[in-house]
Protein backbone atom coordinates (compact mmCIF):
# COMPACT_ATOMS: atom_id res chain seq x y z
CA UNK A 1 0.00 0.00 0.00
CA UNK A 2 1.12 3.55 0.80
CA UNK A 3 4.69 3.89 2.47
CA UNK A 4 3.26 6.05 5.03
CA UNK A 5 0.85 2.59 5.48
CA UNK A 6 3.58 0.19 5.78
CA UNK A 7 5.33 2.26 7.83
CA UNK A 8 3.00 2.01 10.87
CA UNK A 9 2.62 -1.30 10.95
CA UNK A 10 6.20 -1.49 11.37
CA UNK A 11 6.05 1.18 14.21
CA UNK A 12 3.03 -1.16 15.25
CA UNK A 13 5.31 -3.93 14.84
CA UNK A 14 8.39 -2.79 17.29
CA UNK A 15 5.85 -1.63 20.10
CA UNK A 16 4.30 -5.31 19.94
CA UNK A 17 8.09 -6.90 20.01
CA UNK A 18 9.03 -4.53 23.18
CA UNK A 19 5.67 -5.21 24.53
CA UNK A 20 6.08 -9.15 24.43
CA UNK A 21 10.14 -9.89 24.61
CA UNK A 22 10.83 -7.21 27.48
CA UNK A 23 13.08 -6.13 25.33
CA UNK A 24 13.61 -1.82 25.76
CA UNK A 25 14.57 -1.04 22.37
CA UNK A 26 13.09 -1.82 18.96
CA UNK A 27 14.19 -0.71 15.49
CA UNK A 28 13.68 -2.21 11.96
CA UNK A 29 12.88 -1.38 8.52
CA UNK A 30 11.80 -2.57 5.13
CA UNK A 31 13.66 -3.45 2.66
CA UNK A 32 14.23 -0.85 -0.72
CA UNK A 33 15.33 -3.36 -2.93
CA UNK A 34 16.55 -7.00 -3.01
CA UNK A 35 20.33 -5.98 -0.94
CA UNK A 36 19.46 -3.55 1.71
CA UNK A 37 16.88 -1.87 3.62
CA UNK A 38 17.14 1.05 5.87
CA UNK A 39 16.58 1.47 9.46
CA UNK A 40 13.36 3.97 9.48
CA UNK A 41 11.44 3.02 12.93
CA UNK A 42 13.05 3.16 16.10
CA UNK A 43 11.21 2.25 19.06
CA UNK A 44 12.55 2.84 23.10
CA UNK A 45 15.74 4.83 21.48
CA UNK A 46 17.78 7.22 23.09
CA UNK A 47 19.36 8.82 20.19
CA UNK A 48 18.66 9.13 16.34
CA UNK A 49 21.94 7.01 15.68
CA UNK A 50 20.32 4.49 13.95
CA UNK A 51 17.86 6.09 12.06
CA UNK A 52 18.41 6.10 8.56
CA UNK A 53 21.35 3.69 8.62
CA UNK A 54 21.61 1.79 5.52
CA UNK A 55 21.99 -2.64 6.45
CA UNK A 56 23.00 -3.99 3.14
CA UNK A 57 23.21 -7.99 3.27
CA UNK A 58 25.40 -10.30 4.91
CA UNK A 59 27.02 -6.57 6.84
CA UNK A 60 26.33 -6.40 10.43
CA UNK A 61 23.46 -8.94 12.52
CA UNK A 62 20.80 -7.50 10.29
CA UNK A 63 22.45 -8.03 7.02
CA UNK A 64 23.03 -11.21 8.52
CA UNK A 65 19.58 -12.08 9.24
CA UNK A 66 18.79 -10.75 6.09
CA UNK A 67 21.65 -13.23 3.69
CA UNK A 68 20.25 -16.31 5.85
CA UNK A 69 16.54 -15.31 6.04
CA UNK A 70 16.49 -16.59 9.76
CA UNK A 71 16.65 -14.69 13.21
CA UNK A 72 20.42 -14.41 14.52
CA UNK A 73 21.21 -12.38 17.74
CA UNK A 74 24.57 -11.90 19.87
CA UNK A 75 25.28 -11.20 23.15
CA UNK A 76 27.54 -8.59 22.90
CA UNK A 77 27.01 -7.12 19.56
CA UNK A 78 30.46 -4.82 19.83
CA UNK A 79 32.32 -8.04 20.79
CA UNK A 80 30.97 -10.48 18.50
CA UNK A 81 33.30 -12.23 16.17
CA UNK A 82 29.99 -13.70 14.36
CA UNK A 83 28.79 -10.55 12.48
CA UNK A 84 30.88 -7.71 10.54
CA UNK A 85 31.11 -4.19 12.35
CA UNK A 86 30.68 -1.53 9.90
CA UNK A 87 27.68 -0.22 12.05
CA UNK A 88 29.80 -0.53 15.60
CA UNK A 89 29.38 3.68 15.50
CA UNK A 90 25.90 3.63 15.39
CA UNK A 91 25.05 0.46 17.78
CA UNK A 92 27.73 2.30 20.44
CA UNK A 93 26.14 5.68 20.41
CA UNK A 94 22.58 4.03 20.99
CA UNK A 95 24.48 2.13 23.80
CA UNK A 96 23.28 -1.34 22.61
CA UNK A 97 24.81 -4.56 24.18
CA UNK A 98 22.71 -7.78 23.49
CA UNK A 99 20.48 -7.37 20.39
CA UNK A 100 18.33 -9.51 18.03
CA UNK A 101 17.31 -9.11 14.54
CA UNK A 102 14.44 -11.20 12.92
CA UNK A 103 13.46 -10.95 8.95
CA UNK A 104 9.99 -10.26 7.48
CA UNK A 105 9.38 -12.58 5.14
CA UNK A 106 6.19 -12.57 2.64
CA UNK A 107 5.71 -15.25 0.31
CA UNK A 108 9.01 -16.03 0.69
CA UNK A 109 10.42 -13.35 0.48
CA UNK A 110 12.13 -10.86 3.15
CA UNK A 111 10.43 -7.78 3.18
CA UNK A 112 12.22 -5.86 6.13
CA UNK A 113 13.84 -6.99 9.61
CA UNK A 114 13.47 -6.09 13.26
CA UNK A 115 15.73 -5.96 16.05
CA UNK A 116 15.54 -5.87 19.95
CA UNK A 117 18.41 -4.87 21.94
CA UNK A 118 18.96 -4.32 25.52
CA UNK A 119 21.75 -1.55 26.81
CA UNK A 120 23.91 -4.47 28.74
CA UNK A 121 25.75 -8.06 27.45
CA UNK A 122 23.40 -10.80 27.92
CA UNK A 123 22.68 -14.06 26.59
CA UNK A 124 18.60 -13.73 25.35
CA UNK A 125 16.44 -16.73 25.83
CA UNK A 126 14.44 -18.37 23.73
CA UNK A 127 11.40 -16.76 24.97
CA UNK A 128 12.74 -13.38 23.92
CA UNK A 129 13.48 -14.73 20.55
CA UNK A 130 10.48 -16.25 20.20
CA UNK A 131 8.41 -13.40 21.30
CA UNK A 132 10.47 -10.80 18.60
CA UNK A 133 9.77 -13.47 15.78
CA UNK A 134 5.41 -13.51 16.72
CA UNK A 135 6.40 -10.05 16.17
CA UNK A 136 7.61 -10.10 12.72
CA UNK A 137 5.20 -13.03 12.03
CA UNK A 138 2.01 -10.90 12.69
CA UNK A 139 3.84 -7.65 10.75
CA UNK A 140 4.10 -10.06 7.69
CA UNK A 141 -0.07 -11.13 7.94
CA UNK A 142 -0.04 -7.16 7.54
CA UNK A 143 1.58 -6.73 4.92
CA UNK A 144 0.16 -9.39 3.30
CA UNK A 145 -3.31 -8.60 3.85
CA UNK A 146 -2.17 -5.02 2.09
CA UNK A 147 -0.27 -6.34 -1.00
CA UNK A 148 -3.47 -8.52 -1.28
CA UNK A 149 -6.00 -5.12 -0.88
CA UNK A 150 -3.59 -4.07 -3.77
CA UNK A 151 -3.86 -6.63 -6.05
CA UNK A 152 -7.81 -6.48 -5.67
CA UNK A 153 -7.58 -2.42 -6.12
CA UNK A 154 -5.71 -2.91 -9.22
CA UNK A 155 -8.01 -5.43 -10.95
CA UNK A 156 -11.07 -4.11 -9.26
CA UNK A 157 -13.13 -2.09 -12.18
CA UNK A 158 -13.00 1.53 -12.19
CA UNK A 159 -16.44 2.90 -10.31
CA UNK A 160 -18.06 6.01 -10.23
CA UNK A 161 -16.34 6.77 -6.71
CA UNK A 162 -12.40 6.96 -7.91
CA UNK A 163 -13.53 7.62 -11.93
CA UNK A 164 -11.34 10.52 -13.58
CA UNK A 165 -8.93 9.79 -9.88
CA UNK A 166 -5.54 9.96 -10.75
CA UNK A 167 -4.48 8.27 -7.01
CA UNK A 168 -7.77 5.65 -6.98
CA UNK A 169 -5.60 3.05 -5.18
CA UNK A 170 -4.15 5.71 -2.70
CA UNK A 171 -7.96 7.27 -2.57
CA UNK A 172 -9.84 3.69 -1.80
CA UNK A 173 -6.91 2.85 0.98
CA UNK A 174 -8.02 6.12 2.89
CA UNK A 175 -11.67 4.95 2.48
CA UNK A 176 -10.25 1.73 4.40
CA UNK A 177 -8.37 3.46 7.03
CA UNK A 178 -11.22 5.38 7.52
CA UNK A 179 -13.71 3.03 7.86
CA UNK A 180 -11.57 0.87 10.47
CA UNK A 181 -11.41 4.03 12.59
CA UNK A 182 -14.75 4.36 12.70
CA UNK A 183 -16.31 1.05 13.31
CA UNK A 184 -13.68 1.21 16.38
CA UNK A 185 -14.94 4.22 17.77
CA UNK A 186 -18.33 3.38 17.14
CA UNK A 187 -18.66 0.81 20.25
CA UNK A 188 -16.92 3.63 22.58
CA UNK A 189 -19.16 5.87 21.87
CA UNK A 190 -22.35 6.50 24.66
CA UNK A 191 -25.00 8.41 22.85
CA UNK A 192 -27.31 5.86 20.89
CA UNK A 193 -27.73 8.51 18.23
CA UNK A 194 -24.33 9.38 17.76
CA UNK A 195 -23.70 5.88 17.50
CA UNK A 196 -26.17 4.77 14.95
CA UNK A 197 -25.09 8.03 13.23
CA UNK A 198 -21.47 6.70 12.69
CA UNK A 199 -22.69 3.45 11.53
CA UNK A 200 -24.69 5.08 9.24
CA UNK A 201 -21.18 6.96 8.08
CA UNK A 202 -19.43 3.47 8.22
CA UNK A 203 -22.56 2.04 5.59
CA UNK A 204 -21.97 4.84 3.05
CA UNK A 205 -18.48 3.74 2.99
CA UNK A 206 -18.38 0.48 2.61
CA UNK A 207 -21.40 1.11 0.27
CA UNK A 208 -18.63 2.25 -2.45
CA UNK A 209 -16.98 -1.06 -2.54
CA UNK A 210 -19.62 -2.95 -4.55
CA UNK A 211 -23.85 -3.23 -4.59
CA UNK A 212 -24.37 -5.60 -1.86
CA UNK A 213 -22.59 -3.28 0.69
CA UNK A 214 -24.55 -1.05 1.95
CA UNK A 215 -26.55 -4.08 3.97
CA UNK A 216 -23.63 -6.06 4.76
CA UNK A 217 -21.98 -2.80 7.05
CA UNK A 218 -24.53 -3.09 9.41
CA UNK A 219 -24.06 -6.78 9.95
CA UNK A 220 -27.25 -7.68 8.20
CA UNK A 221 -27.35 -10.52 5.13
CA UNK A 222 -24.73 -10.65 2.59
CA UNK A 223 -25.38 -12.72 -0.77
CA UNK A 224 -23.00 -14.44 -2.84
CA UNK A 225 -19.84 -15.71 -2.14
CA UNK A 226 -15.98 -15.38 -3.14
CA UNK A 227 -15.02 -15.88 -6.46
CA UNK A 228 -18.88 -16.91 -7.25
CA UNK A 229 -18.77 -17.37 -11.09
CA UNK A 230 -22.46 -16.47 -11.83
CA UNK A 231 -24.00 -13.42 -9.08
CA UNK A 232 -27.58 -15.06 -10.48
CA UNK A 233 -26.71 -18.36 -8.44
CA UNK A 234 -26.31 -17.50 -4.98
CA UNK A 235 -25.34 -19.92 -1.75
CA UNK A 236 -27.26 -19.39 1.12
CA UNK A 237 -27.02 -16.44 2.91
CA UNK A 238 -24.00 -15.36 5.33
CA UNK A 239 -24.24 -13.14 8.26
CA UNK A 240 -21.61 -11.27 10.19
CA UNK A 241 -22.44 -10.33 13.56
CA UNK A 242 -21.49 -6.31 14.17
CA UNK A 243 -18.72 -7.43 16.46
CA UNK A 244 -17.48 -10.00 14.17
CA UNK A 245 -17.44 -6.91 11.36
CA UNK A 246 -15.39 -4.51 14.03
CA UNK A 247 -12.74 -7.71 14.36
CA UNK A 248 -12.46 -7.81 10.60
CA UNK A 249 -11.98 -4.47 9.70
CA UNK A 250 -9.59 -3.70 12.53
CA UNK A 251 -7.76 -7.74 10.70
CA UNK A 252 -8.09 -5.75 7.51
CA UNK A 253 -5.85 -2.65 8.70
CA UNK A 254 -3.71 -4.98 9.41
CA UNK A 255 -3.30 -4.51 13.34
CA UNK A 256 -2.58 -7.76 15.91
CA UNK A 257 -5.13 -9.08 18.10
CA UNK A 258 -3.94 -7.28 20.83
CA UNK A 259 -4.24 -4.19 19.40
CA UNK A 260 -7.58 -4.73 18.14
CA UNK A 261 -8.37 -5.82 21.60
CA UNK A 262 -7.49 -2.36 23.11
CA UNK A 263 -9.36 -0.75 19.89
CA UNK A 264 -12.38 -2.31 20.57
CA UNK A 265 -12.59 -2.23 24.12
CA UNK A 266 -12.41 -6.74 24.11
CA UNK A 267 -9.73 -9.15 25.80
CA UNK A 268 -7.43 -10.63 23.04
CA UNK A 269 -9.03 -14.03 23.64
CA UNK A 270 -12.40 -12.58 22.29
CA UNK A 271 -10.97 -11.02 19.46
CA UNK A 272 -10.02 -14.14 18.65
CA UNK A 273 -12.84 -15.56 18.96
CA UNK A 274 -14.88 -13.16 16.92
CA UNK A 275 -12.06 -13.50 14.25
CA UNK A 276 -12.36 -17.83 14.02
CA UNK A 277 -16.57 -17.11 13.74
CA UNK A 278 -15.76 -14.36 11.25
CA UNK A 279 -13.40 -16.89 9.31
CA UNK A 280 -15.82 -20.19 9.55
CA UNK A 281 -18.56 -17.65 8.00
CA UNK A 282 -16.63 -16.68 5.19
CA UNK A 283 -15.32 -20.15 4.69
CA UNK A 284 -11.68 -18.70 5.28
CA UNK A 285 -8.71 -20.62 6.95
CA UNK A 286 -6.96 -17.13 7.32
CA UNK A 287 -6.88 -13.95 8.54
CA UNK A 288 -6.09 -12.77 4.64
CA UNK A 289 -8.66 -15.07 3.16
CA UNK A 290 -10.84 -13.89 5.57
CA UNK A 291 -10.17 -10.01 4.66
CA UNK A 292 -9.80 -10.81 0.74
CA UNK A 293 -13.40 -12.92 1.08
CA UNK A 294 -15.48 -10.25 2.91
CA UNK A 295 -14.23 -7.54 0.76
CA UNK A 296 -15.11 -9.57 -2.54
CA UNK A 297 -18.68 -9.74 -1.44
CA UNK A 298 -18.62 -6.19 -0.09
CA UNK A 299 -18.66 -6.79 3.76
CA UNK A 300 -15.61 -4.31 3.74
CA UNK A 301 -14.70 -1.86 1.58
Amino acid sequence: MTQTGEAAEVRAALLNLRRTSGLPVAFGGLLEDNRQFRIAELSGARSTALRGLVVSTGNGLGGKSLALTRPVAVSDYQASRAISHEYDAAVAKEGLGAVLAVPVVVRRRVRGVLYGAVREPLNLGDRTLSAAVEAARELEQALAIRDAAQRLLASRPVTAGDAGHPLGAAAWEEVREAYGALRALAPRVADPALREEILTVCGQLAAASGPDARTAAAGADILGAPGEPNPGLRPPRVRLTPRELDVLSCVAAGVTNATAAERLGLRPETVKGYLRSAMRKLGAHTRLEAVVAARRVGLLP
